[in-house]
């Protein structure tokens, strides 16, 4: 089996607006950096992945995604954040090449994506339900090798800020987890930075944002002097993940 190449772009925080900015960052002039910074590993891309914050609570901002990702012939699996309506975020990207949640095989590997949203938090639960559905998903039928993507940070980050606007309900999770001969890695956003972490026996990767960057470590919400980033992700045959961030600067 061949290995899966993913590109992953997260907390885009686009507007209606074109040339709106977060912290003097035009979001969507930041995307579009990111995308041509990476886009000879969009074309040898199995899936993006689009892992929430879409828009910056501003549903206009789902076309901009649409005519950014829809015309690059590559299946776009989405989840929603904490800034997004999932509900509106599935009318703003209907249809292909948008596929919301669920979960998703490509050669030896599953990919499971979740909603972590909870309705006006900014921190994030994956609820009963879907847990569930994530233990199906790694039972019978999953190919050897799965990876479990959403949108808050399973594990702390190290940055107490950020840490308190996690995901919740992190140990629940994990315990679905353990119980699964698939699971090989997680993947989140949120954050706006770089980190690798141990979520039990699991490897742990958040990936900065395509607009603003929080600093590591930071106690509050302290904003970084990076530039807009993205993460790439090679789905081995052995289970094993190779994984780079790329920075547009």
């Amino acid at each position: 089996m061949a290995v899966v190449r993913l590109l992953q772009i997260t907390d885009t925080h686009l507007m209606g607006d074109p040339a709106a900015a977060m912290r003097g960052v035009v979001t969507l002039e930041s995307l579009r950096r990111v995308l041509h910074a990476t886009r000879e590993r969009i074309e040898d891309a199995d899936a993006l992945l689009l892992t929430g914050d879409v828009v910056h609570d501003d549903a206009d901002g789902y076309a901009w995604i649409r005519a950014e990702l829809g015309a690059l012939d590559k299946p776009v699996l989405c989840i929603p954040g904490n800034h997004d309506d999932p509900e509106l975020m599935r009318a703003g990207l209907a249809g292909g090449p948008f596929r919301h949640c669920g979960h998703h095989d490509f050669g030896g590997w599953r990919i499971v994506m979740l909603d972590s949203t909870v309705p006006g938090d900014a921190a994030g639960e994956v609820s009963a339900a879907e847990l569930a559905r994530l233990g199906s998903a790694l039972g019978a039928g999953c190919p050897p090798h799965a990876l479990i993507v959403l949108h808050h940070q399973p594990v702390p980050v190290g940055s107490p800020g950020l840490d308190s606007v996690g995901l919740r309900n992190g140990p629940a999770l994990l315990d679905v987890l353990a119980r699964s001969t698939t699971a090989r890695a997680l993947l989140c956003g949120h954050v706006h930075q770089e980190s690798e972490r141990r979520a039990g026996t699991l490897p742990a990767f958040s990936t900065p944002s395509t607009c603003v960057q929080f600093v590591p470590g930071s106690a509050g919400f302290a904003f970084d002097t990076r530039g807009p980033g993205c993460r790439s992700l090679e789905l081995q045959d052995d289970g094993s993940v190779v994984t780079r961030v790329i920075w547009a600067d």
